[in-house]
């Protein structure tokens, strides 16, 4: 064989190889484990995992009864958090220790869905089979059949529906220093409902996104995840949602994004749909507007 035909076969190889990859049908979550066990216990072993693995734990909260979420980062997410536009929405990976019945099950963000959805630099992979290895894989789910990279770089729920780079745009203010201290202050004083979970400050920019809890009405974490998170597999990972200050302005990713991110295939229309959760969109934005203080019309809802 001529060293040119090797050559060529080579190229068909790589390119085969390419395709392939550009097909594969990634889903936003991904069971780790499902056992019995004491739920503290289970809750405690996880973290020392994450930490044992090198991970940096920057926040943990319990949004509901039976549902704990332990947030992470370490020094890939956050090097492709700077290298990414409004990267600091992709710069955690949570985990998630659901009670369910007698089963207690772990479960985390897919790095890999997240690097595309929210179109980063860096696909994540490294990361992903990190968090297996700390903490174990049995399938991935919250979607039946996935979405390609490329489809995810370009996800919306539905025609007219916002996109990734359509975010909330909550308020401005005249220094990044400015809008970062107006978030932490509103988050402080717990307006509109919202509570701090995390803040990571993304390297070598001026950006900050803090994770945050909600609890008051139709924007509750509770209210939206008893009505959307029916499946026997939780995707309690979804939590919590993120408003980020970047440069001068404050934004938050649309609910209508935010959520069908995590739900991909939740139907429009019944019970357990979007429709069981129509006010959260209009209160959610409403609820983050609050914490810094800016007037907004509020939106229509799905």
């Amino acid at each position: 064989m001529t060293r040119s035909v090797q050559y060529g076969l080579l190229l068909l190889l790589m390119s085969m190889i390419q395709s392939v990859a550009a097909d594969v049908k990634l889903k936003p979550h991904v069971l780790a484990s499902q056992s019995e066990g004491n739920y503290k216990a289970i809750v405690d072993e996880t973290r020392g995992k994450l930490k044992g693995a090198g991970f940096e734990v920057i926040g943990e909260y319990s949004p509901y009864k039976g549902t704990t979420i332990i947030v992470v980062t370490n020094e890939e997410l956050k090097k492709n958090a700077a290298a990414s536009r409004h990267g600091g929405f992709g710069a955690v990976q949570r985990v998630s220790i659901s009670q369910v019945k007698k089963q207690v099950q772990i479960a985390f963000t897919n790095p890999v869905y997240m690097a595309n959805v929210y179109r980063m630099k860096g696909d994540l992979s490294a990361v992903r089979q990190k968090l297996e290895k700390t903490l174990g894989k049995v399938k991935d789910f919250g979607a039946e059949e996935g979405l390609t990279a490329e489809d995810l770089r370009e996800y919306h729920y539905k025609i007219f529906m916002e996109y990734f780079d359509e975010p909330y745009e909550l308020a401005s203010f005249t220094s990044h220093d400015e809008a970062v201290k107006a978030v932490e202050k509103g988050l402080a004083a717990g307006r509109g409902g919202v509570s701090r979970v995390y803040r990571l400050d993304i390297p070598g920019k001026d950006e900050v996104v803090f994770g945050v809890g909600m609890t008051r009405g139709c924007s509750g974490d509770e209210y939206i995840m008893s009505r959307i998170d029916f499946a026997d597999i939780k995707s309690a990972t979804h939590l919590p949602y993120e408003i980020m200050a970047s440069g001068k302005d404050v934004v938050a990713l649309h609910a209508r994004f935010r959520i069908a991110q995590s739900f991909p295939d939740l139907s429009m229309m019944g019970s357990n749909s979007f429709m069981s959760i129509m006010c959260a969109p209009g209160e959610i934005e409403e609820a983050l507007t609050a914490v810094v203080k800016g007037e907004k019309k509020k939106e229509e809802d799905f």
